[in-house]
């Protein structure tokens, strides 16, 4: 096993600074870039805890906190398992806080986590590969539309709203996307129904991305977060085998 190093770095962007974890291995040579978008809960042990696991399949991964703009982190206090039934006001407080991400902040936001990775001599030189879970999958689709020469691949997992009626509806970006995609739906996941993971999948299909749609049986939106009560850990490993699977084809 790959000693790891983890650090917290800032990064600039054009509305202030953004806090991130940065996970790499310890050798001093670059490495292939990762960047890693949250879930809503943010960054916390667990999510740290994924990184550093990539990190030890040989990337330079960088976590930011896409919700700077409300704070450093942690951007809500949470308990060390995080079950929204036993805290009612949790979607209260974070869902203001998700919506204040409007898809303009992310773009500006997108341009300066690719900046880092371009700069940074921790990083081998090239079009970076992205994983984002639940509200980080959108975030990913959208990196890699609106970026398309810089993103080699995306994995989203556990995806939600990735198709809707709103203009802005992730789906509706396929065809500026060259990057090869894999996306693990969760089966029991209200937030992205069958129907809507079929007219994904066809929106990609049509607009010639390379992609890859599989649906996780018996998971629930969630599925690769150990500190929450949508954890699955068949599915986490599932998960794991594709996504370190990408990677590998990509780099």
């Amino acid at each position: 096993m790959t000693a790891v190093q983890g650090t917290d770095v800032d990064i600039t962007t054009e509305d202030g600074v953004a806090d991130a974890y940065l996970a790499h291995p310890a050798d001093g040579l670059p490495h292939p870039g990762v960047l890693f978008y949250q879930d809503a809960y943010g960054i916390r042990p667990h999510l740290k805890s994924m990184a550093d696991r990539l990190a030890d399949a040989g990337y330079t991964v960088l976590v930011p906190n896409v919700f700077y703009r409300s704070g450093r982190t942690p951007v809500i206090e949470l308990p060390e398992f995080i079950d929204p039934a036993a805290d009612p006001t949790l979607w209260q407080r974070i869902g203001p806080i998700m919506q204040a991400l409007t898809p303009e902040f992310s773009d500006r936001d997108s341009a300066a986590y690719l900046d880092w990775f371009a700069e940074s001599p921790q990083v081998t030189d090239g079009p970076v590969a992205i994983t984002g879970y639940c509200m980080g999958a959108r975030l990913a689709v959208r990196t890699a539309a609106v970026f398309p020469d810089r993103v080699a691949a995306v994995g989203g997992f556990h995806g939600g709203r990735l198709v809707t009626e709103d203009a802005d509806s992730p789906h509706l970006l396929a065809d500026r996307i060259t990057a090869e995609l894999y996306f693990g739906f969760a089966d029991q996941d209200h937030s992205m129904t069958e129907e809507q993971i079929r007219t994904f999948e066809e929106a990609l299909t049509a607009a010639g991305v390379r992609n890859t749609c599989e649906i996780y049986p018996g998971a629930a939106h969630g599925y690769t977060q150990a500190d929450t009560p949508a954890y699955s850990a068949e599915a986490a490993e599932r998960h794991w085998d594709a996504l370190l699977g990408l990677l590998k084809r990509t780099f």
